[in-house]
């Protein structure tokens, strides 16, 4: 079919002017659109052998009657036949069609033959060593294949499609494993060879003998004296030494014992009179030989040598004071005001390698910097500041400390975080004796965990370590046993409310309830304890009795007073502020008379027994006191033999501080 060449006009005009010269069309008179053209006729075909023109046009169809209206002209008549198309002068297609594409001329001529494909006889590598016959390697032409393909190409895919093991050799196969029957056998063989090497040796029998003294060589340094076999025997009045020196001078207290009171305030407290052993008693023990025994004076430099030796890991008898001496000379209104927080990690932390140190330096540097804002916190209008803010302010809340705290950490690169929760602070109440706990509320505090040495995160409170609320008043003070004490014991006071942030040692989590009731069994309010006490090494954890009211009415009972070091490697004199004070025991007797009763103590606890009818009547307070003054000298390292001797003088005179009371029920 011939292709019909659509005329070109070079404007509007020329092909409008085409248009009306055309048969049978004429120019719209109006822009209305055009209404569809009819269908075409049914076409008939020519007779073969014609050669009129009008049978090569089809037969010629009437024209369509006009219309009464003035309308759009009719359209030319359409043919069928590609001849009939050629000879009448070409249609314009309508506005915004596309011209025709021109029709595919089908060819029956057939496709070219493709040349013989010569058959492949290349020899696959994959297959050496195969039996496999030779006509699998040759490839032949696929039906589905409209491409020739090469050989090389089809060896190729069978190559990295089918890759044959490697011939099977039995000799380098691994060697089975031993059965159980042969291991067995091995084992039986093994402990024969053993019974016939080693000795063999007398079962061991229970006898009884004397203990074998050991020997001393002339000029080497006398030992302990083991220990004599237990039999039933009465005390001896001589003390014992144990055979094994502790590392640490930590002794539990003894067990209670009988108390006589005194007379009189002045007369010393009368010791039991011990029986005297008699030559003809049976069940005594032997005497223990003394020549060859040390004195305690050796026993004692061994003790302090072998503490000495080892390195003191515990916070509580670390040494700080070069952390607290660089946090003291850094005041916030020497700060600069460009990035205070970078200065202060660089000032407080960068001298020390520790990460414990950098700790420590940043909260001193909180207690002599920051104090609590109490204005703000019972006029209930506290204000949050940004941390820069809070350091050239002065004053924060719990919140503010955390935060400061953990952006100088974070900057001197510690790992730290706000922990928030409940604490036993200001305005905390205990529960009374049986009254239940009130809902988990674990809201209103914030403190901080930072990570020291060793991998530890450590609990510590800022806020806390830097003083105290009392009356709605802030009494500034360092407190440094918020840095110190242990998680389980900072746990007591101290509730988080992400129960990730306990850090127990032994990773158990508390209930509320468990908080709340505190360490009394049975719940009560713990005995009153004062700040002092603490800063003299005295722990506030480990003393009885804990619970603050102390049964009384009709009570035959003897109780027992006792209290401990904060740690087994406290020093007062290298850790503290000197010799340990003597501790009084204030009571009121039963004929209304009140005492000083002075306790004993082995250099780690202290304790007293007196009878429950001897502390006083029902509503009275019983108190412990350390000696702070005795006539008119400082009381530190006065033993309880001295203040005796001092109360049986012609006069004295004595000053106290308050560690602790309880109240008489």
């Amino acid at each position: 079919m011939a292709d019909v060449e659509e005329p070109k006009f070079n404007s509007l005009a020329d092909r409008i002017a085409a248009l009306n010269s055309q048969k049978n069309f004429t120019a719209p008179p109006s822009t209305t659109k055009r209404p569809p053209p009819p269908p075409p006729p049914a076409a008939k075909k020519p007779s073969q052998g014609s050669s009129d023109v009008n049978s090569r046009r089809g037969p010629v169809v009437e024209p369509r009657p006009q219309p009464q209206k003035p309308g759009p002209p009719a359209l030319p008549q359409r043919t069928s036949t590609s001849n009939s198309v050629a000879e009448q002068s070409p249609v314009l297609p309508a506005r915004n069609v596309p011209p025709p594409l021109p029709s595919r001329t089908n060819s029956s001529e057939p496709s070219p033959a493709l040349p013989p494909r010569r058959p492949s006889s290349q020899y696959l590598k994959s297959r050496r060593d195969s039996n496999s016959s030779d006509a699998s390697h040759i490839s032949s032409v696929s039906n589905l294949s409209l491409n020739p393909v090469s050989s090389r190409t089809s060896t190729t895919s069978t190559e990295a499609r089918r890759i044959l093991a490697p011939s099977f050799d039995q000799a380098k196969l691994p060697p089975l494993p031993p059965t159980k029957r042969e291991r067995e056998a091995q084992a039986a063989k093994e402990q024969a060879e053993r019974k016939t090497t080693e000795p063999v040796k007398a079962p061991l029998l229970p006898a009884r003998s004397a203990p074998v003294v050991p020997q001393i060589e002339p000029g080497a340094r006398p030992s302990v004296p083991p220990r004599l076999p237990s039999r039933p025997a009465k005390p001896h009045p001589s003390p014992q030494v144990d055979d094994s020196t502790p590392t640490v001078p930590r002794r539990l207290p003894p067990p209670p014992s009988t108390f006589t009171r005194p007379k009189t305030t002045f007369e010393p407290v009368q010791k039991s009179a011990v029986k005297p052993i008699e030559n003809g008693d049976d069940d005594a023990p032997p005497p223990i030989p003394l020549s060859s025994r040390p004195t305690f004076a050796q026993i004692e430099a061994v003790s302090v040598r072998g503490t000495s030796n080892q390195p003191i890991s515990c916070l509580v008898c670390r040494d700080f004071s070069g952390p607290d001496s660089v946090a003291a000379q850094y005041p916030s209104h020497s700060l600069p005001r460009q990035d205070p927080v970078g200065y202060l990690a660089q000032v407080l932390c960068g001298p020390f390698p520790s990460a414990t140190d950098k700790a420590r330096a940043i909260f001193t540097w909180c207690h002599h910097n920051i104090a609590y804002n109490v204005e703000e916190f019972f006029g209930k209008c506290v204000r949050h500041r940004g941390v820069e803010d809070t350091i050239f302010h002065g004053k924060a809340v719990c919140q503010g400390y955390a935060e400061v705290y953990q952006a100088i950490a974070t900057r001197a690169g510690l790992q730290c975080v706000v922990v928030g929760g409940h604490g036993k602070g200001y305005g905390y109440v205990p529960l009374a004796a049986g009254q239940p706990p009130p809902p988990r509320n674990a809201t209103g505090h914030a403190w901080n965990a930072v990570c020291i040495d060793g991998g530890e995160w450590k609990l510590i409170d800022a806020c806390w370590g830097a003083g105290a609320v009392c009356d709605q008043q802030y009494k500034k003070g360092f407190t440094p046993e918020m840095f110190y004490l242990s998680n389980d014991l900072f746990g007591l006071k101290h509730f988080p409310a992400d129960r990730r942030h306990f850090y127990r040692s032994d990773g158990r989590i508390p209930t509320w309830e468990e908080y709340i009731v505190g360490p009394i069994r049975g719940g009560g309010e713990k005995a009153q304890w004062f700040g002092t006490a603490t800063q003299e090494g005295i722990s506030e954890f480990t003393f009885s009795p804990a619970e603050k009211r102390i049964p009384v009415r009709d009570n035959n009972e003897v109780v027992r007073f006792q209290f401990s070091k904060v740690c087994e490697h406290w020093d007062p004199e290298r850790n503290g502020k000197g010799k340990s004070y003597l501790l009084l025991l204030k009571i009121h007797g039963r004929g209304g008379k009140d005492d000083l009763v002075p306790l004993d103590t082995d250099g780690f606890w202290w304790w007293v027994d007196i009878p429950a009818r001897d502390l006083g009547a029902p509503g009275q307070e019983v108190f412990l006191y350390a000696l702070t003054t005795l006539n008119n000298r400082d009381a530190r390292g006065v033993t309880k033999a001295e203040y005796l001797r001092a109360l049986s003088g012609n006069g004295y005179s004595m000053a106290w501080a308050v560690f602790a009371s309880w109240v008489l029920v």
